[in-house]
């Protein structure tokens, strides 16, 4: 249930030019704090195919993968895989998924005072495009495919980009009630909001017609139309209102009452109405904190398709997925989402406690940020989630914030120039001058070398 950006290319390299490259030009080149670098000149535009630093054979979750014209994910990416964040006792992304876990647990009984709900937490996040993408019916053409979005391995492999990757299969594994949690991978902007990273709970129900109109007075009642009819605004073609309506319900209450159980009582939400690709119709939830509204989730009523090629065409059922980081920022005033990776145990024994309900993160000492500015010439095929993973790759995670602050396109060459604000800050220490402006300019050259940009002169 992603938003997703802009497209972008698979950088590819080539040996052949390598000394050539050692011996390029070198150009002057400002940055936003009037210190003078050098730069390789234009030509290390072609850089891309110049040395080839990387295997052909990727190791993702120990197992080896093909590299192809496919292939985005990275080194810095790669090393996440296997981190779990999620199972780590006292994460405050294990706390999170533990308190939901718990009032499922404690809230949906079956009839022999078990836990309705069963939990997994630790699937591999390597899938196949048809996990990810085909077994939830979005189509071929969706905008969510498109690989500047997406961490692919190769053609075939891809790190998942949401937890509903699983829903097929565990459904077709004769599953009806159950919550997946792990981590999921999208290239992404960088603030203190986003990362490349990030933690979903998946959860899904699906219901009998007698388990769904068992307290109905009307026996009459039918979780299909007779004769399928066109998809509308309120349901899809084959779901009679009635079925949907309750299955609405169902879920619009189970998730207020979750999110009751990890705010407050009183919490006041509201519901929009959105669009995803697997369910209609389909709703966010939004919750009033500090006196602004917040989007927390996306769900809706699972596509028919999807549950009738898992083998549960007689079945209707919900969806929803949370962020955990999201929740996690909001419930324990996290103003960072770097945070959640840190080792320092200035943050992670804050979460040591044994009551999780009455955490809330203190903030050490507050770093000064050093910023500096980089201005290029864009060719046709630059996308800026490819310079978002650039920058992470150099920097890693002492990258704050990258904007973009001034574009604009020459009158006589067509041309597209960018300016990019970067901003660095440790979360864990002081950056000298030095150090921010070394990482500025590897960046400044990696990207030359491998974007094909053209660095701009004040």
């Amino acid at each position: 249930m992603a938003l997703t950006r802009e497209m972008c290319r698979c950088l590819r390299h080539n040996s052949s030019r390598c000394s050539t490259l050692r011996k390029s030009l070198f150009t002057n080149v400002n940055f936003a704090n009037n210190q003078a670098i050098r730069l390789p000149c234009k030509h290390a535009r072609y850089a891309s195919s110049v040395a080839n630093s990387n295997p052909d054979t990727i190791f993702v979750d120990g197992r080896s993968f093909q590299r192809d014209d496919m292939t985005t994910v990275t080194p810095k990416i790669i090393s996440r895989v296997g981190q779990n964040l999620h199972n780590q006792k006292h994460h405050p992304l294990c706390l999170i998924k533990e308190r939901i876990t718990d009032f499922f647990y404690g809230a949906y009984l079956n009839r022999r005072g078990n836990p309705l709900f069963s939990v997994y937490d630790n699937i591999s996040p390597v899938v196949t495009m048809q996990q990810n993408f085909d077994s939830l019916t979005t189509p071929k053409d969706h905008i969510s495919r498109q690989k500047g979005d997406n961490y692919y391995i190769n053609r075939d492999y891809m790190l998942r980009a949401h937890t509903s990757a699983h829903e097929h299969e565990l459904v077709k594994a004769g599953l009806d009630a159950f919550l997946v949690t792990g981590d999921v991978y999208r290239r992404d902007e960088i603030d203190a909001s986003h990362y490349p990273v990030f933690h979903q709970l998946e959860a899904v129900r699906l219901y009998t017609p007698h388990e769904l109109f068992d307290k109905c007075d009307d026996k009459n009642l039918r979780l299909f139309e007779s004769s399928p009819g066109c998809r509308t605004v309120e349901k899809q073609g084959q779901h009679t209102l009635e079925a949907v309506k309750l299955v609405e319900y169902e879920l619009k209450n189970t998730l207020v009452s979750c999110m009751k159980h990890l705010f407050r009582e009183d919490l006041e939400s509201r519901w929009i109405e959105a669009e995803f690709p697997f369910t209609h119709p389909s709703w966010e939830l939004e919750i009033k904190f500090q006196g602004e509204w917040l989007e927390v989730l996306g769900s809706g009523i699972m596509s028919h398709q999807l549950l009738d090629s898992a083998g549960a065409g007689d079945k209707i059922g919900y969806a929803f997925g949370v962020g955990l980081e999201r929740l996690a920022m909001i419930l324990y005033d996290i103003p960072d989402i770097r945070l959640f990776w840190s080792e320092d145990e200035r943050f992670l024994s804050q979460f040591k406690v044994q009551d999780p309900t009455k955490v809330k993160f203190k903030p050490f000492s507050k770093y000064p940020p050093l910023i500096q500015d980089l201005s290029f010439w864009c060719p046709d095929e630059y996308t800026s989630n490819d310079f978002y993973d650039l920058v992470r790759t150099v920097a890693g995670d002492l990258v704050e914030q990258v904007s973009l602050v001034d574009e604009f396109q020459h009158p006589k060459t067509e041309r597209t120039s960018r300016c990019y604000r970067i901003v660095y800050r440790s979360m864990e220490k002081t950056l000298t001058k030095e150090e921010a402006g070394d990482m500025h300019i590897s960046i400044g050259r990696t990207a030359q070398e491998r974007l094909g940009l053209e660095m701009r002169m004040k």
